[in-house]
Formats: structure tokens, C-alpha cells, sequence
């Protein structure tokens, strides 16, 4: 029989652990420490895109120079590599400088996640691509310190391409998980590691690789890339948060349960992206219907296992920027892309400034962009795509900004409550 210290002792110790089993479950689990908190502050970010990536959408200028220049691979192959690496590198030094930074700041933005392809940290012999982004990145990391910012780094482009779209470089076949190809993409990932372990105050999380195509590859392969690139990166640093996309896949069904604290893994970081407009009945929905099916998203987010960002969304709702389906291809809203029907008029959506779009239009816009803002801080947050863009309007983050379409502050509602 226990003495009535030792009875007084058991009974504390019990009402502590169920105390503890009572408690909600956290995120913020280990001795890692970040130099953000997911746990308890909102991502609110944007992405740098067509800087270190090519994507004619964004720039279509760079693509002017023959019709079977199509992504970043053809255009280095086309122009070869001096005349390439003398473009490009006017380009990187342009198209995103150090008063971008002090502008998204300025804008109550705390995250920036910048896209960069393997080519640019691991080359793979015989590919057509320049480098010479990493001297212009390491600068960038210095403009995010400066204007207190925190980077997510994000492979844009792996070897073979992950899901054979112009934006992983190199628009075609999805040929990553053949050969070397998933080799190589985790040399890239600790090349990245290993070059900004000592910047983990800025460099807050790496995307292990953005947008590989589940319905193309083996899931499973995807799964155990995800773990080896954990590792990689783990190799490197603990303190910074390992994120991976979703594959395309239900971001709750499919990934709750994977790399989780009990698997062995920790800050970890789910990325899901959310767009209406790359399928013929999205694009036809009413503007209405496009806020509740953003607001639908909320509590979706809210009940994954791990933090969740929304790293891809836009203010658009209809894919009408000029080649946005690819270099030289229509549109699903104008019935101008094959098996599609005419939704409406791209006029002023093709190519365009925010000022010029029509009233309706920018209204459309608010209220989407507003109901999206609602839905993805439900849980851990979100990043804009994208910053800047030659003629995109409804794309175009600062261009939104300075024309009153997106809200300033953060949290201010034109249209409140549209998410209940």
C-alpha cells in the first residue's frame, strides 16, 4: 500500500497526464527552432515568379524570338549559351530587385517563396540551360533580411520534369522518375541546403519541388522522395521547415497522416494550390460561385494534420492572360483553346493594366480575392501568385495593390463576411 505522500505524489502526477492527453495537439513539436512561427502567425506571402524560372505568361517579351521557343529549356537551346546568359542575366538583375522587397513589406506581406530550377544549384550534363542565378539569390536573401521578409525556396524545376508543364522548365513529357532524374533533384535540394544553412534567419522552409504531377507518377516514389529530400535538407540544417506539395492529391485524405512528428518527421509544411480556372466548368462558374467555392476551402485547410499553406492562388477567374495555357495557346473563358466553350470576353484580361479592366470585373476581383484571404488563414496561410507580370492583370500582385484591389491592410474587408 502506497503511504499518503506517495498517494498525494500518484494522484498530481495522474491529474498532470491527463492534463497533458487532454490538451490540443500542437504543431510545434522538438527542440527545432524556427525563425518563424507557423504555429501561432499567418503566412502572408507572395511568389517571385518568371524570375528565375521562365515562363512566357509572365514575360512574354523573352519569347518573342521564334515559335518553337516554348519554356526556359527551349530558349537556352534555341539562342545557345552565351547569347542566353547574356539575356538572361539582364533579366535576373532586373526584373526583381531590392525596392520589390521593400514594396512587399511595405504591403504587411511577411514571406516571399522564390522558384528556382535545378539547373541553376545542380546542372545536369548536356542540358541546354545558363546559370549563374545563385550570386543574384544570395543578394536577394540580403534584401529579405533588410526588409524583414523570410524566403521559402522552392525547386521549381526537377530533372525530366515533374509534371511536363512549361513552368518546370521544360514543357512536354513527364519524365522525372526515370533514370537518375530523382537522384539528381535531391543533389539540387542539398546544394540549396547546404548553400543557406547559416540563413535560416531569412530562409524560413524549402519546397522540396513544386507541382509534381501525382496521376503521372508512382505516388509512392513521391512519398519516399519527400522523405529522402527530408532528410537531405535535415543533413543540413534542423532549423528550417521542410515543404512539400501535394501532388495534385486531396491534401486531407491523402496527406494527413504522412510526415508528421510520429513518422519520425517535424516541421513539416503542406503545400496546396488553388486555382479555378484550368478546367472548362471551373471557369464557367458565376463570380458568386468562385467565392464559395473558395470559402468551402476554410475548413478543409483547417482540419489537415500539419501546417498548410496555399502557396499558388490567384484573383483571377478566368485564364484569359495571354499564353497562360501555353506559348501561343487560347483560352478556355473565350472558347479560343480547343474543347472549350465561350464563357465571356477576355477583352482587357488578355493583356492589360488592373486601371483598365472594367468595373465589373475589378469587383469580381475584390470579392474573390477577399473570400480566398478569409478561407486560407483558417489555417496556416498563403502566398500570392505572383508579383509582378509584363501584361496580366488579374495576376499582377503589385499592380492589384496600388489599384486598391487587393486589401491594405491585410485584414481590411470591403466585402466582410463573405465566408460566414
Amino acid at each position: 500500500m502506497l503511504s499518503n505522500n506517495y498517494q498525494t505524489f500518484a494522484t498530481v502526477a495522474l491529474a498532470l497526464l491527463d492534463g497533458v492527453l487532454s490538451a490540443p495537439v500542437t504543431f510545434r513539436l522538438g527542440e527545432r527552432d524556427l525563425s518563424f512561427d507557423y504555429q501561432n502567425n499567418k503566412v502572408r506571402g507572395v511568389n517571385l515568379g518568371g524570375w528565375f524560372v521562365l515562363e512566357p505568361w509572365i514575360t512574354p517579351s523573352i519569347f518573342s524570338v521564334g515559335d518553337n521557343v516554348v519554356d526556359e529549356y527551349t530558349y537556352t537551346q534555341a539562342l545557345g549559351k552565351e547569347t542566353a546568359s547574356r539575356n538572361l542575366q539582364n533579366h535576373w538583375d532586373s526584373w526583381i530587385t531590392q525596392s520589390d522587397f521593400n514594396a512587399i513589406a511595405a504591403a504587411g506581406l511577411n514571406h516571399v517563396r522564390i522558384p528556382i530550377g535545378y539547373w541553376a544549384v545542380a546542372p545536369v550534363d548536356g542540358d541546354p540551360y545558363v546559370q549563374g542565378q545563385l550570386p543574384i539569390l544570395d543578394q536577394a536573401i540580403g534584401w529579405a533580411r533588410g526588409a524583414g521578409l523570410k524566403v521559402m525556396l522552392d525547386l521549381h524545376g526537377a530533372p525530366g520534369s515533374q509534371n511536363g508543364y512549361d513552368n518546370s522548365g521544360r514543357l512536354g513529357p513527364v519524365n522525372w522518375q526515370q533514370g537518375d532524374t530523382v537522384s539528381q533533384t535531391l543533389n539540387a535540394i542539398n546544394g540549396l541546403a547546404q548553400r543557406y544553412k547559416g540563413d535560416t534567419d531569412v530562409v524560413t522552409a524549402i519546397e522540396l519541388l513544386n507541382e509534381p504531377l501525382g496521376r503521372a507518377l508512382n505516388l509512392d516514389g513521391v512519398k519516399s522522395f519527400y522523405e529522402n529530400g527530408y532528410d537531405t535538407v535535415r543533413q543540413s540544417s534542423n532549423d528550417v521547415a521542410v515543404c512539400i506539395h501535394d501532388a495534385f492529391e486531396d491534401f486531407r485524405s491523402y496527406w494527413n497522416g504522412f510526415a508528421t512528428p510520429s513518422t519520425g518527421q517535424s516541421n513539416v509544411i503542406l503545400d496546396t494550390h488553388q486555382y479555378q480556372i484550368f478546367d472548362v466548368k471551373q471557369v464557367a462558374q458565376s463570380p458568386s460561385s468562385h467565392v464559395s467555392a473558395a470559402c468551402a476551402l476554410g475548413p478543409k485547410l483547417a482540419d489537415t494534420d500539419k501546417w498548410t499553406i496555399v502557396g499558388e492562388w490567384t484573383g483571377a477567374q478566368t485564364d484569359c492572360a495571354k499564353w497562360l495555357n501555353g506559348y501561343g495557346k487560347g483560352a478556355r473563358y473565350d472558347g479560343t483553346l480547343p474543347d472549350s466553350f465561350k464563357v465571356g470576353s477576355c477583352d482587357g484580361k488578355y493583356t492589360g493594366t488592373v486601371a483598365g479592366l472594367s468595373d465589373d470585373d475589378k469587383s469580381n476581383i475584390i470579392h474573390f480575392i477577399e473570400a480566398q484571404l478569409d478561407a486560407y488563414e483558417q489555417h496556416t496561410g498563403w502566398i500570392f501568385w505572383t508579383w509582378k507580370t509584363e501584361s496580366a492583370p488579374e495576376w499582377h500582385m503589385k499592380d492589384l495593390l496600388s489599384n486598391g484591389l487587393f486589401p491594405q491592410p491585410l485584414n481590411s474587408r470591403t466585402f466582410p463576411g463573405q465566408c460566414g
